[in-house]
């Protein structure tokens, strides 16, 4: 049978082997650690595919968590499908990471009409979307100072790191939740509902949502902005 490859590194290296007739989970494995995901997710994916006899060539496809994120690590887990797809020649589906803390949410016996997941984005920050009940978007997304965040249950770490902010802006964050970042198999999970309604997930352009820290000096600037002129 088919199967899919997930790969998120929008917090951690995070990486699943999907039952693509099923959607089951056959093996799944996430980093600890939110920084060393060009250290680990190769190997990663090695392993889970070796583990499984899973050849390359041989999957349905491949889904990606297209952030929102931080840059670097973002960019190890997409540049890392792009390649793989190219390789095997299978194609990769993008997926926005905050979807996968939607889905936790979903699983939960009580489900809020409306709530917002929130994903560490750091700067006193927090990536943000909004849902309803069955799970749909409805704004979103977001990065944003937690404090002004809308007064809704928030679930994933983000709720956990800015838990007195959130409270002092009059939303509720969720302790059963402080502990989620985005996982490639709650990522699957997502992006195998949107397949089969149909939608089309081939852009796989990453969710920065703001520039990166990493500045080009203005010294720099100017030398260029004088060559272009010259």
């Amino acid at each position: 049978m088919p199967n899919y490859l997930s790969i998120d590194t929008s917090a951690h290296a995070s990486v699943a082997l999907i039952d693509a007739d099923t959607g089951a989970v056959i093996a799944t494995r996430t980093s600890p650690k939110g920084n060393d995901q060009t250290e680990t997710l190769a190997g990663y994916v090695r392993d889970l595919m070796a583990g499984h006899d899973q050849q390359g060539p041989e999957l349905a496809g491949i889904i990606v968590g297209v952030g929102p994120g931080p840059f670097t690590g973002l960019r190890v887990g997409l540049v890392a499908a792009r390649t793989f797809g190219f390789v095997w020649q299978v194609p990769v589906h993008g997926v926005m990471s905050l979807h996968a803390l939607a889905e936790r949410v979903l699983e939960l016996d009580e489900v809020p009409d409306e709530f917002i997941v929130a994903s560490d984005a750091r700067r006193k920050e927090v990536y943000w979307a909004r849902y309803n009940r069955q799970g749909a978007l409805t704004d979103g997304p977001h990065v944003a100072a937690a404090a002004t965040l809308p007064a809704l249950p928030v679930y994933g770490v983000g709720a956990g790191i800015y838990e007195d902010a959130l409270r002092e802006a009059g939303a509720a964050p969720q302790p059963e939740s402080f502990e989620w970042i985005a996982e490639s198999a709650y990522l699957a999970k997502h992006g195998l509902k949107e397949l089969a309604a149909g939608k089309d997930l081939s852009n796989t352009a990453p969710q920065y949502l703001r520039e990166s820290d990493a500045q080009v000096p203005a010294f720099m600037k100017q030398a260029e902005a004088k060559e272009a002129t010259a």
